[in-house]
């Protein structure tokens, strides 16, 4: 069994996702948001790192699992997401666990079988696929989704793998 930590950066707010694998399928551990305040982006920074920190000694991962970034229209904000992200995952090396990297492309088509899928319908898949009830907050679906990914290419490598040998 590993638990996997599973993140969505962002600059004002950064979701995670604790999920841990198991025979019968995965099992839901914990999720929520660091969400930073204030003006100083350096600051901001400082808030995801540490509150990443917290997350991982609480729950103790043995892996990361991230959303990559992805160019869209506004090159500041990918640079700024870049920024967080990279805050994001020095809080967790730093505890030498290893990360995994996902494009959300990749978390949709693990997920929803699509990987243009919108994101309510990978909500309703990490709600069914961890039997989870009510809404969950996005930021926080949207980093259990890149936790149920990871579980998923691994499995698939472990099975393809073992019909290799």
């Amino acid at each position: 069994m590993a638990r996997i930590l599973g993140i969505d950066p962002g600059s004002r707010i950064t979701g995670f996702g604790v999920v841990d694998t198991a025979a019968d399928g995965p099992q839901y551990i914990a999720s929520g948001c660091v969400r930073v305040t204030g003006e100083g982006f350096p600051d901001r920074l400082k808030q995801i790192f540490e509150g990443i920190g917290e997350v991982v000694s609480e729950f103790d991962p043995d892996q990361l699992a991230i959303e990559k970034v992805f160019m869209h229209k506004n090159a500041d904000s990918a640079l700024k997401l870049g920024q967080a992200r990279g805050a994001a995952i020095c809080a967790v090396i730093s505890n030498r666990i290893p990360v995994y990297e996902y494009a959300a492309r990749q978390v949709k088509q693990a997920l929803v079988g699509k990987g243009s899928a919108e994101k309510n319908q990978v909500q309703h898949m990490v709600r069914i696929l961890l039997g989870l009830q009510g809404k969950l907050q996005t930021d926080a679906a949207d980093a259990l989704g890149v936790a149920l990914c990871h579980i998923h290419y691994q499995q698939t490598r472990k099975r393809l793998s073992g019909q290799a040998s």
